[in-house]
């Protein structure tokens, strides 16, 4: 840039009169916000019509001077909804570029608009409303995939599965019951949510720099108007904290972490190993060099993904660390891990809504995968603490049991009544096992037994699901 170009640009800036030379052309460059604040255009223009707004009632600024401000900021949206408005670097940020277009429009009456306010008050104010929507959108997302999660689990509210614990098999469940478990960490994640929007919920505008102002505001009114629940009661804490933006990352992270685990299982679910689901084609891809291949690209790249919101968290952590009160340049870097955040969430659980209502469930690999591994071998140890056996010494003589079913290389069910005592050591005590014990060993019988809320019976993994359902207001 020339000398006198860069000249013009300093002139265009809200504080160049300070200064005897103009910013350097990679300062400029460096410290400009514009390539991604130009997001908060139309809730900068919402904030600042409700501050013009309040001026005028407040008789700070003329009935004239609002009147054309709501005109001109009515054209300037209507050219950024329209991809027309040229946002300029030399401006610095959304909040210089939108009052320079609005002054050129109107005159006088747009570098009035800022009186009372501080582009610090004005940031935070914009950042709130940014998220708040976003938020709102995220909650639908979320409910849309627990939604979509209580209809599958309905569906296969009595379909076997094994249960594992250290990945090896450990006691038959339901697969209805498996997704209820999902359903009840989204559920927790979406309050976190609600918890976090209530706290955010709070008006800056009104602090201006640091220190308040000596105009003769309406805070109160303002939140009203923007739809806040009040206002932030320390203007030094107002303009310089992000802990909302920290705690709505916080909850990406937890929610991505529990998306993530789904993926995990998805994918194991989807090898041949397991074969217990499938995928429809759109949600994966192929291999460039093994024809056969069908990879499950979508719990992959949510996998992936979730790093990436962890990361987003860390950085506004600690850009936020070492920060003296009130208002630092830091806090420019607060909107681009905020962003991330918002954007990967909000796609993966979109996709993740359409994804899960259209798993293939192979039941009957389910069925017999759980048949193996003597996974009602507690179920045995149980009857016979029932019949009057400790449990330590039933869990021994179940363990005796296995052992000599590994040997045979056969299932506790193969064995006949006498060949379950003995391998138990209890051939001398036919009081403790009768036959009323081999409909306990079946994979149906185990699963059917656990009736109580939160256990894996299909009649209980329905009443959750119509928990699920009242909780929703579906």
């Amino acid at each position: 840039m020339s000398s006198s170009k860069n000249s013009l640009a300093n002139k265009a800036q809200a504080w160049s009169a300070r200064f005897a030379e103009p910013v350097d052309e990679l300062v400029q460059r460096y410290t400009a916000s514009i390539g991604f604040d130009h997001r908060f255009a139309l809730v900068d223009i919402e904030g600042s019509l409700a501050h013009a707004e309040m001026l005028a009632k407040q008789k700070i600024i003329s009935a004239a001077d609002l009147a054309d401000i709501q005109k001109g900021m009515a054209q300037i949206k209507g050219e950024i909804e329209a991809g027309q408005f040229e946002w300029q670097l030399a401006l610095e940020d959304v909040h210089l570029n939108i009052e320079a277009r609005l002054t050129a429009l109107i005159g006088d009456a747009g570098k009035r608009l800022h009186t009372g306010r501080s582009r610090n008050d004005q940031v935070a104010t914009d950042l709130r409303l940014w998220l708040r929507s976003n938020i709102d959108e995220i909650q639908g997302s979320l409910t849309a995939l627990r939604s979509a999660l209580l209809n599958l689990a309905e569906t296969h509210a009595a379909t076997i599965m094994p249960g594992h614990t250290h990945l090896q098999v450990a006691q038959p469940i339901t697969f209805g019951h498996h997704l209820m478990a999902y359903f009840e960490m989204f559920s927790r994640d979406a309050s976190r949510l609600a918890d976090c929007r209530k706290r955010m919920n709070r008006l800056p505008l009104g602090a201006a720099a640091l220190a308040g102002t000596s105009y003769p505001i309406d805070r109160e009114w303002v939140a009203q108007k923007l739809g806040f629940d009040g206002i932030c009661t320390n203007s030094l804490d107002a303009v310089s904290d992000r802990d909302f933006a920290i705690e709505f990352c916080a909850f990406s992270a937890t929610l991505m972490m529990h998306v993530s685990r789904l993926s995990e299982e998805l994918i194991l679910w989807l090898s041949p190993r397991f074969g217990f689901i499938d995928l429809p084609d759109r949600f994966c891809t192929g291999s460039s060099i093994m024809p056969q291949k069908k990879n499950p690209d979508v719990p992959e790249l949510a996998r992936g993904k979730t790093g990436r919101v962890y990361g987003d968290l860390i950085a506004l952590l600690t850009l936020m660390k070492s920060q003296p009160l009130a208002y630092n340049k830091d806090n420019q870097e607060d909107k681009e891990p905020l962003f991330d955040a918002v954007d990967t969430v909000q796609d993966t659980l979109r996709i993740f809504a359409d994804m899960i209502p259209h798993i293939e469930v192979q039941k009957a690999v389910m069925q017999a995968a759980a048949e193996e591994g003597f996974a009602t071998a507690t179920d045995l140890a149980d009857y016979l603490v029932k019949k009057g056996l400790a449990f330590r010494d039933a869990h021994e003589a179940v363990a005796h049991a296995v052992k000599a079913c590994v040997g045979r290389k056969c299932n506790l069910t193969d064995l006949n009544l006498s060949e379950l005592r003995f391998a138990c050591g209890l051939d001398t005590r036919a009081d403790l096992i009768s036959e009323d014990v081999f409909p306990l060993l079946t994979v149906t019988g185990s699963v059917q037994s656990r009736q109580h809320p939160g256990g894996t019976a299909p009649q209980q993994v329905l009443a959750a699901v119509q928990r699920g359902r009242a909780e929703l207001k579906l």
